[in-house]
């Protein structure tokens, strides 16, 4: 984001009080949202000026320090002490966190592999609560490049449900056409 004009140092960017509104996830390594976290700060695309008069210079250096504490403020405590450093530059924070969860994900794939073929009803206290761990699951799957397909999604659910759900995962299971996973 490029400052708008000399004769402004205003920027919009400056009105938001709280970001945690317009960003309400918490970036963190065990809960890998990093895709889903990195979108909802995409605006345009953001590109140093090359030359800026004094007062541009102190707009950039405004935003970039703004930018930065919005990023430290949507991260876990653990994420924050694994990057915060002194004087770092917004792009330089933001190209160290993208490093941080695109560099591995191939081993966090095979992990949540793990984690999503070996989770059952059994093990929640709510169908809710088992049905929203699957789709958390499938969304960190496809956040490291390993998605998850509905009808996957969808099987491996009334696949592992308990006896009580018998009903459910038959009706489910011998449809033509799988409906969304939100429906079943």
């Amino acid at each position: 984001m490029t400052p708008t004009s000399s004769s402004s140092s205003f920027h919009p960017a400056l009105l938001v009080s709280k970001i945690k509104t317009h960003v309400p996830i918490t970036l963190e390594m065990e809960n890998v949202q990093y895709t889903n976290w990195a979108e909802l700060f995409k605006d345009e695309k953001a590109t140093e000026p090359t030359t800026l008069s004094q007062e541009e210079q102190e707009l950039w250096d405004t935003l970039d320090a703004v930018l930065v504490q919005w990023i430290y403020s949507t991260i876990s405590t653990d994420l924050l002490n694994t990057v915060i450093e002194a004087d770092v530059s917004t792009m330089t924070l933001w190209n160290h966190l993208r490093d941080l969860f695109q560099d591995n994900d191939n081993s966090r794939a095979v992990s949540l592999e793990h984690e999503f073929n070996n989770t059952y009803l059994k093990d929640f206290s709510w169908v809710s609560a088992y049905c929203q761990y699957l789709k958390t699951l499938s969304d960190q799957l496809k956040n490291v490049g390993a998605p998850v397909s509905n009808n996957r999604l969808v099987l491996r659910m009334v696949g592992s449900l308990t006896p009580a759900y018998k009903g459910v995962a038959s009706v489910n299971r011998h449809k033509k056409v799988l409906p969304p996973f939100y429906e079943v």
